[in-house]
């Protein structure tokens, strides 16, 4: 997520760090470099152009240049800016009103809209909501099937639709059944186009009319960049939406839509899809996605997915084992298992200042279901002294866990590495915990 630009904007506050002190001439050229970079990222012409401005105004100025850390201080002020760019801080969705509180998806083809009601489904029922699923997508092939499979996935209720009812028809039915089951909200999955017509807005304008719902939010894919900017400025003009949620921000290495959809729309992003499983969404916090703009982590987003998964009691245990060093390769693959429920590896990454450029040099880094077998394979072809005592596996008894395991000598190797790599980590923030930064919240980065 936002790999290019992060990586552009690192490169440039680095040589700025390098001047003791910062001239108006330094500051006009760094912020010429962030102008280009933020082109780059696919930000809107008059987005950039108001963005630098503002920065320019802050600090050509006492604000930095009398700073004892000028640098510091111009980082700061982009990074507020940055904040604000994306909204200014988190907007809930609106669930007031009796119940079912009705919210529409809407967007065009593609952009992932019946996932995201299958995902939103599961999100309000972590916050002990009861949800109910309304198919209104006539159109696609198979679109009422897959938000049925999905609500049977989460034990979610759905509605059946007839084969002779309207788009409308079946959102109002959909509404008499949730109110009569006393569900809290109604999730509905509209029909989308290749690309916006008068047609298409003329089913959605008579669906809101009727169904007056509290939330109509724009479903728009995030890698499409100034596209998606531009179908949520029409949806907005002719529809009239209330938020937005972004999909396959996880893909996304340049970050043009994000960084310019709430300037151009004045309506914010509420949520943001990270990945293709249910759990892969996230509620979008403004500061929080600046600082990882930044390279500054995100460490708040990182605790309230820990807290979410991790047991606070193992928790404690798994922390006294490493403050005695006695962190195993089986503690490893289990934790493994549990940091895989918050998301891939690599975004939690991300969420830590500057550790994915530690990481960048032991390869690849993917614990997905079929890698995860792999290291359960290598981890359960060692004897009990080895996963206790790593550092007795040598040539030999690498080659026969790899025998063992199905797997190369390689694998192996990698996994040590990797193991070896995470014991230094987690020593390194139960340091951190003992200054307060999440201490017994997170197991595997205690």
């Amino acid at each position: 997520m936002f790999e290019n630009l992060s990586e552009k904007l690192e490169a440039i506050f680095k040589r700025l760090k390098g001047h003791g002190k910062l001239t108006e001439q330094n500051i006009q050229e760094a912020l010429k470099e962030v102008r280009i970079a933020l082109l780059e990222g696919d930000v809107n012409f008059k987005v950039v152009k108001d963005f630098i401005q503002s920065v320019q105004g802050r600090a050509i100025g006492q604000e930095v240049m009398d700073s004892l850390t000028p640098a510091q201080q111009l980082i700061k002020i982009v990074k507020e800016e940055i904040t604000a760019l994306m909204g200014g801080e988190e907007q809930k969705i609106n669930l007031s009103g009796s119940p079912p509180v009705p919210i529409m998806l809407v967007g065009l083809h593609g952009c992932g809209k019946t996932t995201t009601a299958g995902k939103l489904a599961r999100y309000f029922q972590e916050k002990k909501k009861r949800p109910y699923l309304i198919p209104a997508d006539v159109y696609r092939p198979a679109a009422i099937e897959q938000l049925q499979r999905l609500g049977e996935e989460l034990k979610v209720d759905f509605y059946r639709p007839k084969a002779s009812q309207t788009p409308l028809d079946i959102c109002l039915s959909g509404k008499e059944f949730a109110l009569k089951g006393g569900y809290d909200l109604i999730l509905i999955d509209t029909a989308g186009r290749l690309h916006i017509d008068e047609a298409l807005m003329l089913e959605l304008r008579e669906m809101k009319a009727h169904l007056k719902p509290k939330e109509v939010l724009l479903v728009a894919d995030a890698m499409t960049g100034q596209d998606a900017v531009n179908i949520a400025k029409s949806f907005n003009e002719r529809l009239g939406i209330d938020g937005i949620i972004l999909t396959k921000m996880d893909g996304d290495a340049r970050g043009g839509a994000a960084l310019s959809i709430k300037s151009v729309t004045e309506k914010p992003i509420k949520f943001i899809g990270v990945g293709e499983k249910l759990d892969a969404l996230e509620v979008f916090h403004p500061d929080r996605m600046a600082s990882r703009i930044l390279g500054m982590g995100d460490v708040l987003t990182l605790i309230e997915k820990a807290e979410a998964v991790f047991d606070e009691k193992k928790a404690r245990e798994l922390e006294k084992k490493i403050r005695k060093d006695s962190f195993t390769l089986e503690d490893f693959r289990d934790q493994l298992q549990q940091v895989r429920k918050m998301g891939s590896l690599e975004s939690i990454l991300g969420m830590i200042p500057g550790l994915s450029k530690k990481m960048k040099g032991l390869g690849s880094i993917d614990f997905d279901e079929k890698g995860l077998k792999r290291v359960e394979a290598i981890i359960n072809s060692m004897t009990p002294r080895e996963r206790t005592y790593y550092q007795i596996i040598n040539g030999s008894r690498r080659l026969r866990i790899a025998q063992g395991s199905g797997t190369s000598v390689q694998e192996v190797n990698q996994l040590l590495k990797r193991y070896a790599q995470a014991r230094k980590m987690m020593k390194q923030f139960t340091k951190m915990g003992e200054r307060g930064l999440g201490r017994g919240q997170m197991p595997f980065f205690s």
